[in-house]
């Protein structure tokens, strides 16, 4: 019996779905090594609060 998922989890799994498509897209166009970096910098940014959503720009 499989339980239905919660509106968080439906949430996180069209984003990994949106990830997974575009990871197929850059290496595509640029290469696995272009795009593997790619993730690993955005994932750094994160860890570092640089991709904080409230955070202002100029």
């Amino acid at each position: 019996m499989q339980k239905e998922l919660t509106a968080e989890e439906k949430s996180k799994d069209a984003f990994f779905e949106r990830i997974a498509r575009l990871s197929q897209e850059m290496v595509a166009e640029h290469g696995r090594d272009f795009s593997m970096g790619a993730l690993v910098l955005g994932a750094r940014w994160i860890a570092e609060g640089r991709a904080d959503v409230d955070r202002k720009t100029n």
